[in-house]
């Protein structure tokens, strides 16, 4: 090797050969929190409550819409802020099931105190729509802290042959466990009056659906905070860390990952930006199907039904062609066909169109979000985990303006429809940016690894 040359690092079994692998009941229980987490996501965030704070607890549509991204947004900032101090204090003194309860528990709270959020009709003032997007905003807020310990929990249950598996099972589980709540919630509490026959009377049915929802979570969370891999004893001080020497420590992990893994950086970087466009898909799906192609609630969400389980099916199938060609050829082929799925639907104008391409593309966000989590999984150094899943949700929190963005400004210059070129345009820069991301052993030369091992 010559002076000039910079060594090679094998990132292929950096945190997963240790010859841990979780027993079936962590295993399940690990796989459950995600089928449990998914009521928020699909039911509250996405599809039904937010819709009925940002319209029946607001003045006008266009105020709710307002308040509730400038909540999401605070949020946001919030996570950035805190994710890798909290991961590296995990690190430190190992209480990673404890903050995954935790947070779980906020969540909930957050979640069930949504009942409380009264129709703007009949209680004129702005208080009701503020706190229902506020506790939104927290559980979203809490979810994502939850999400820092509950994958950095991956690497303890899994070997390099099965990651992959289990955590496309987990991604698969929970868009099915999406699919569940919101088929329930149409069914119980929306549909000619609901099952229930919960009175409609200050909106108590859509209410109800919150504390359905908080109990759903809950009760799909219990195994892993009782039976979850706990993290496995720190080596050296384990004091606890004041936020200074918290973030002095995220920066000299930062330096110390630019000088020795800059590929590392450049996955990171780069999946921040196509997961901003993953996020988007869902986040806007709902809006697109009624501003532009006139579906009333039942038929949106019937296709977030659909949308879900393609998600589920993608990301149960995927995960097994990530064990088995890794996740560069997952996440590649993933994105570029999301991205002719999308230029598709924004070519022909038809609903038809808008349900093929919406729902191929619904079916490869589940993978792409798999494969990224199992391959940060395999780059990970012993001891890091929380660490560094912090530092992912940091980034990609820095990177969580680029598709919201691209879509206001394509939509005000060319319509509803054409705002999607937004969320297109997001997934190509991600998937530009991946195609030069080079780690030894994971995206290139997996197979002389391999055979190594």
């Amino acid at each position: 090797m010559s002076a000039t040359e910079q060594p090679v690092h094998d990132h292929s079994t950096a945190a997963l050969d240790h010859g841990r692998r979780g027993s079936l009941g962590q295993i399940v229980s690990w796989c459950l929190w995600d089928f449990g987490s998914n009521a928020y996501n699909t039911v509250i965030l996405s599809f039904v409550f937010s819709v009925y704070v940002t319209t029946a607890a607001a003045p006008d549509e266009q105020t709710g819409q307002q308040v509730f991204a400038n909540m999401q947004t605070v949020a946001g900032i919030i996570v950035a802020l805190l994710a890798p101090v909290i991961g590296v204090w995990a690190d430190r003194v190992r209480r990673r099931r404890l903050m995954l309860s935790v947070s779980t528990l906020l969540v909930v709270a957050s979640v069930s105190m949504c009942w409380f959020v009264l129709p703007y009709e009949t209680h004129h003032g702005l208080k009701y729509l503020y706190l229902g997007a506020g506790l939104i905003a927290l559980a979203n807020m809490m979810q994502q802290v939850a999400e820092i310990f509950y994958n950095s929990m991956l690497v303890d249950i899994s070997t390099p042959s099965n990651v992959g598996r289990i955590s496309g099972a987990a991604w698969g589980l929970g868009y099915l466990g999406g699919v569940i709540t919101l088929a329930a919630t149409l069914a119980l509490f929306v549909l000619d009056g609901g099952f229930l026959g919960v009175p409609e009377q200050d909106a108590m049915n859509y209410r109800a659906i919150a504390v359905f929802c908080a109990g759903w979570l809950l009760v799909m969370s219990v195994p892993v905070m009782i039976w979850g891999p706990p993290a496995p004893p720190a080596k050296g001080d384990a004091r606890t860390l004041n936020v200074v020497s918290a973030y002095a420590q995220v920066f000299r992990h930062l330096r110390r990952k630019f000088r020795t893994s800059p590929q590392v950086l450049g996955f990171l970087v780069a999946s921040a930006v196509y997961r901003d466009g993953l996020s988007a898909v869902f986040a806007f799906a709902g809006v697109i199907a009624a501003t532009s192609y006139g579906m009333d609630t039942t038929e949106i969400i019937i296709f977030g039904l659909a949308a879900n389980f393609a998600a589920a099916l993608g990301a149960w199938v995927f995960g097994l062609v990530d064990d088995r060609v890794g996740p560069r050829f997952v996440i590649l082929a993933s994105l570029a066909t999301m991205v002719v799925f999308g230029g598709l639907i924004l070519a022909i104008s038809a609903t038809a169109m808008f349900w093929i391409g919406g729902l191929g593309i619904s079916s490869l966000v589940g993978p792409v979000q798999s494969a990224s989590r199992t391959l940060l999984t395999r780059v990970i150094e012993p001891g890091e985990e929380n660490e560094m899943f912090g530092l992912y949700n940091t980034v990609g929190r820095a990177a969580s303006w680029i598709a919201p963005g691209l879509i206001g400004i394509f939509t005000a210059l060319l319509g509803t429809r054409l705002g999607l070129l937004g969320i297109v345009l997001t997934l190509l820069g991600g998937l530009i940016l991946f195609w030069f991301v080079r780690i030894e052993g994971v995206t290139h030369n997996r197979s002389r690894v391999t055979s190594a091992a």
